[in-house]
């Protein structure tokens, strides 16, 4: 039994995708990605192959690539699918996808996300109030998001909409010192809105 290649693959279905697991020798599983094959899902007569230790090995027919990978203890892995022919690499599949999770895990936390914070005004709001929020939309700035200031209107107050503009005025230019206008204030059914972001 040992001479024998067991393989065999399960397809799942799920939310209209097929997702491929495969099962193979020394009693590895594999998730199988779309674009990433690895040793006999990889179904072309010939391949440019790249040792284990990134020595260019040159074209060669796919059954040669995989006794080099079988004799290697490694796995044959499709790295550049569209490249003419096709570049594989013979390389321990599970380290190479650990690592290649691990620089995406990277690649994110490098990325900044910036949100849009909104913050909620009245036509009849306080000084101190006003204050209060502005505080906290300059917390929101200092930490690179935008802030959506929004001053909303009940009842008699929508007769006097325009007159209440001076309110997004006059808080815009209460942030001047770390904030710039990005959208003007705009009216938005029941509300007036301006958008802010940080000063650069």
């Amino acid at each position: 039994m040992d001479s024998i290649k067991l393989c065999f693959v399960l397809s799942i279905f799920s939310y209209g995708e097929i997702n491929l697991f495969r099962i193979c020798r020394k009693g590895r599983r594999y998730k199988a990605i779309s674009d990433l094959y690895i040793n006999e899902q990889i179904r072309d007569r010939e391949v440019r192959l790249i040792g284990d230790d990134g020595e260019q090995l040159g074209v060669m027919p796919i059954r040669d690539a995989l006794d080099r990978a079988k004799e290697a203890g490694l796995d044959l892995v499709k790295i550049a699918p569209n490249a003419k022919p096709p570049v594989c690499k013979i390389v321990d599949y599970g380290k190479y996808r650990y690592e290649q999770a691990r620089r995406e895990k990277d690649a994110k936390k490098k990325q900044k996300t910036i949100e849009v914070k909104e913050i909620r005004l009245s036509p009849n709001i306080d000084t101190n109030d006003l204050n209060t929020k502005a505080n906290a939309a300059r917390k929101f700035l200092s930490k690179g998001n935008r802030v959506k200031i929004t001053l909303r209107f009940r009842g008699r107050e929508m007769a006097h909409m325009s007159a209440s503009k001076h309110i997004l005025d006059d808080f815009a230019a209460n942030l001047a010192d770390v904030a710039v206008v990005e959208k003007p204030a705009k009216i938005e059914g029941r509300s007036m809105t301006i958008q802010l972001a940080e000063k650069k």
